[in-house]
């Protein structure tokens, strides 16, 4: 009775602990976990890239004196603002002074002498005109003289042949004759000397007269030359800023020569540079004139708007760096060159079916999990752009119910329960 009655308990414990264990097994089992979907939609995505750089001035300028002057004043130190025409310093130009008056005198006396040729010329071609028409006048009182004695000749041979003269009186008359002959040769000689003359002194636009003329107005341009030279030179003994911006450089003293040194550098910063270093996959959408957006961590809370004004390739054949090179207006200088800054640069928009940018299964982004039927299916996609929030792919039917969070470890045919 004893060993039936313990066989009888031990069974009815069996029982017992086997009932409860099913029963613990089943509150074990989990529910299906909840998720939140989105529906796979087309949108336009605007593509963002996040790069890295530095900001450089808008422009860089050196300043430098080829004058051999010592410097009177140095008006301005390295950290001021300057704008520009404002006067940095000046140069010593005693000597100058001295030399531009010598150089206006030697002007003056030139331009005098240029004066006093024109009024010679003039006159040298007046009288040379004077005296072609007086030589003229001269031929024909010559020629006339030998015309009417060439005619009495010719009178006194006849009254000759017929007796009524004697031989020595048509001699005498026959010498008259070529007498005039040669008074006519030689004041047609005097006509041409007097001609060519006129002709070498020519007029005021052209001969010996008008080359004179030429020759000492340039002259006297010479002179004028030199002293406007000089005046430039004192003019660049007062060294002015060509831009607005900042003095970063000085090496100039007073008292001291500039000799071959930079004396002072400036930085234009109402406008700045930020230099974005990016690779070659990051540029292939970059556009110039691309909006950007800007912050730096020593200006946090404070973004600032540029555009891309150039994409510049690897200065080295080996070299994969490029750089995005974007414009930013800078009114308050709080941008100051060697400052870190990130760059949101915007490329063209694309349109297409979108998911949100954190339904994305790992890092590569080509795969997302959508649900059918309250069980999740494993979507290979191929991204196009994304602006971090979304991204247009392509493998995706629009429609499609995505699941919005990627990192809940989800797996190929699981039962989910939809939010």
């Amino acid at each position: 009775m004893r060993i039936a009655f313990r066989l009888f308990a031990v069974a009815a414990l069996s029982g017992l602990l086997s009932a409860c264990g099913h029963r613990t097994s089943e509150r074990a089992a989990p529910p299906p976990p909840s998720v939140q979907v989105v529906t796979a939609v087309e949108r336009d995505v605007t593509p963002v890239s996040e790069l890295g750089g530095l900001i450089a001035p808008h422009q860089s300028v050196g300043l430098t004196s080829d004058l051999t002057e010592s410097a009177d004043a140095v008006l301005v130190t390295e950290g001021d603002f300057v704008h520009k025409g404002q006067v940095l310093a000046r140069l010593d130009t005693a000597d100058l002074e001295a030399n531009l008056q010598a150089a206006e005198r030697n002007y003056a006396s030139a331009q005098a002498k240029a004066m006093q040729t024109d009024y010679q010329a003039n006159l040298s071609i007046a009288q040379g005109g004077n005296q072609v028409t007086s030589a003229q006048a001269a031929v024909l009182q010559a020629e006339h003289t030998l015309a009417q004695d060439t005619s009495m000749l010719g009178s006194d041979e006849q009254l000759l042949e017929q007796g009524y003269i004697a031989q020595q009186q048509v001699d005498q008359q026959r010498t008259m004759a070529r007498n005039d002959q040669q008074a006519v040769n030689s004041a047609r000689a005097a006509l041409a000397s007097a001609q060519a003359n006129a002709q070498t002194n020519g007029t005021q636009q052209q001969g010996l007269q008008a080359a004179n003329i030429a020759a000492a107005r340039a002259a006297a341009a010479q002179a004028r030359a030199q002293a406007d030279q000089i005046r430039v030179q004192i003019a660049k003994a007062t060294i002015v800023s060509p831009i607005d911006g900042v003095i970063v450089n000085r090496n100039l003293n007073p008292g001291e020569y500039p000799g071959n040194r930079q004396i002072f550098t400036l930085q234009e910063i109402d406008h700045v540079y930020a230099t974005l270093s990016a690779f070659a996959a990051q540029v292939v959408d970059v556009r110039q004139g691309a909006p950007v957006i800007l912050t730096a961590n020593a200006l946090r809370g404070t973004p600032f708007s540029g555009q891309v004004v150039a994409l510049l390739s690897p200065t080295q054949p080996n070299s994969s760096g490029f750089v995005v090179k974007v414009d930013v207006p800078n009114p308050d200088q709080r941008l100051r060159p060697g400052m870190a800054v990130l760059g949101r640069v915007s490329s063209p928009s694309v349109r297409g079916v979108a998911v949100p940018a954190a339904a994305f299964l790992d890092d590569n982004n080509d795969s997302v999990m959508i649900v059918q039927n309250g069980v999740t299916k494993l979507q290979h996609v191929k991204e196009r752009a994304s602006d971090g929030s979304y991204a247009v792919v392509t493998g995706l039917p629009a429609g499609s119910a995505v699941v919005s969070d990627g990192s809940l470890g989800l797996t190929d045919g699981q039962k989910v329960v939809l939010r």
